[in-house]
């Protein structure tokens, strides 16, 4: 695997060792919680955008983002699409 390009080769060993220490429950963990944080993180852009949105719009708008029209269409036939 290729180092990012914004890292040293030596922090990114120290990385790779790290999430190897951490075992496969561990690497899990933090790879849940990075996905939280992040969908955390797209909601408050979707209501700083968005402030009139209620909560059944923001997750309308996350969803469209996350799984597209054609699915938030079949999942919510009664709703209309919003503005991520």
């Amino acid at each position: 695997m290729e180092a990012a390009a914004d890292t040293t080769p030596e922090a990114d060993a120290a990385q790779v060792d790290a999430y190897r220490r951490l075992g496969g429950r561990g690497r899990a963990q933090v790879m849940f919680r990075l996905g939280e944080m992040t969908r955390r993180t797209v909601e408050a852009g979707i209501r700083k955008r968005h402030p009139d949105y209620d909560e059944a719009r923001v997750v309308l708008a996350l969803a469209r983002l996350l799984h597209g029209d054609e699915l938030v269409r079949q999942v919510w036939p009664d709703r209309d699409l919003v503005d991520p």
